[in-house]
């Protein structure tokens, strides 16, 4: 069995910072096992710009900002290997995967990074009715096939769901001459981020029917129309409500869901809200030395947060190896919670003396708020409160916290952060 230092699981943008990140904390025992057969991820086909805006103060294509990555780890000479399936990982940190030039081998790790992204939500987890024809694509699947295939999936199309790739693929599909009839939410909210909305949905006059959902699909070997409806607040269609499209293509963006079955079978501890794992301050899930960052660990809206998050795991992952990361703990977990239209944070936990100067804590709301305050709670003790015009749950929120006012408050527990609305104060004489 071979030991290496530290082992990521999977090679795009999240993967591939952490990997940089290490690499220039001093360690040289890399290795990279990604399954697809070129680094980069769901980056690759992603070919619009909108990237690196952060991270390297310049717009980018997910190809292109995908490529800085990858040029970076080639210069750093990290090891990775392509075309390979991790099947399992222990707590004591052994992995067992297989390719086709190695076969199945295994690896004793001294730290694991977990960064194997996301994936779409299936048309089984949504309960649509109608037979099951050709014609009815995941939106991520659409954009491969139109992307890097160089096929179309059809020409006159209805999109289930708003998420980002769903907006995308709206405006994709409008440029290769399709006819996007129109895109609908199940939601009264939609998931994806305003801009898209805005470029992708209003600059090419497609409607947007939030609160709506596909009732029926028509057609037996390929789909011919779907009939959606109007949703009441329990979700249930409203009869009387509905509406056919004839199409010969059904995309569905209904949410993404991190990879996290690996996880999973190691026996870390998962997070229901997020689906993904449970960390601390370091990024470290419940099993010591495996981390986790990207969106194996919670659903990101921006590329640039993915690979900061996955620098910091990188660091982490370096001071754990070499001894540095528990020896700095300060022995005291606070624990964070959200409440009150928060839905989680990540982390979940912080100790003081384990975490850097300052600390992001990010985290989304569960319903569209507006000319709200976000604050944050030390104990009983009111220490932020930032006003916000509006929230929603498509954009990720953070927070900062500094390590100084952590060590000033020996006594500290816990940090609320919460959603409180503003309060009008009428004055009469």
């Amino acid at each position: 069995m071979n030991s290496v230092d530290i082992v990521i699981v999977g090679g795009g943008p999240a993967g591939l910072a952490a990997a940089v990140a290490a690499k220039k904390a001093g360690c040289d025992s890399i290795l990279i096992l990604e399954r697809d057969g070129e680094l980069g991820g769901i980056l690759n086909q992603c070919i619009h710009n909108g990237f690196g805006l952060h991270t390297f103060k310049e717009e980018l294509t997910g190809p292109e900002y995908a490529g800085r990555f990858i040029q970076q780890a080639l210069d750093l000479n990290i090891e990775y290997k392509l075309n390979t399936m991790v099947m399992d990982i222990s707590p004591e940190k052994v992995i067992t995967a297989m390719n086709r030039e190695d076969g199945m081998f295994r690896i004793q790790a001294k730290a694991v990074i977990l960064a194997m992204g996301c994936r779409e939500r299936p048309r089984g987890a949504l309960n649509i009715p109608g037979y099951r024809p050709a014609g009815i694509f995941s939106a991520g699947t659409a954009q491969r096939l139109v992307n890097i295939e160089g096929y179309m999936p059809g020409r006159e199309v209805v999109i289930l769901g708003s998420g980002d790739i769903g907006l995308i693929m709206a405006r994709r599909m409008t440029l290769e001459g399709a006819k996007v009839k129109v895109v609908a939410e199940l939601m009264p909210y939609s998931g994806g981020l305003k801009r898209n909305i805005v470029q992708c949905l209003d600059d090419f006059g497609i409607p947007l029917k939030l609160s709506h959902t596909v009732i029926d699909i028509e057609g037996r070997e390929h789909i011919s129309a779907v009939t959606i409806a109007e949703v009441g607040p329990d979700r249930k269609p409203i009869p009387g409500t509905e509406e056919r499209y004839t199409c010969d293509t059904l995309l569905l963006s209904c949410g993404l869901i991190p990879e996290n079955e690996l996880s999973q079978s190691a026996g870390i501890e998962m997070s229901r809200i997020t689906s993904g794992p449970v960390v601390n301050e370091s990024l470290e899930t419940s099993i010591p030395g495996i981390f986790a960052c990207g969106n194996v660990l919670h659903v990101h809206d921006l590329v640039d947060y993915v690979s900061e998050e996955a620098g910091r795991a990188g660091d982490n992952a370096v001071k754990f190896v070499k001894g540095l990361l528990n020896d700095s703990s300060s022995g005291k977990i606070i624990r964070l919670n959200a409440t009150d239209g928060a839905r989680y944070t990540v982390p979940s936990t912080i100790d003081p003396g384990r975490m850097d100067d300052n600390l992001t804590v990010r985290f989304r709301v569960g319903d569209v708020y507006k000319d709200s305050y976000v604050s944050v709670y030390y104990g009983e003790e009111r220490v932020q409160h930032r006003k916000r015009q509006i929230l929603a749950p498509g954009e990720m929120e953070q927070i900062i916290v500094k390590k100084e006012d952590l060590l000033a408050r020996p006594e500290l527990d816990s940090i609320t952060i919460k959603i409180e609305k503003s309060v009008t104060v009428r004055i009469t004489c």
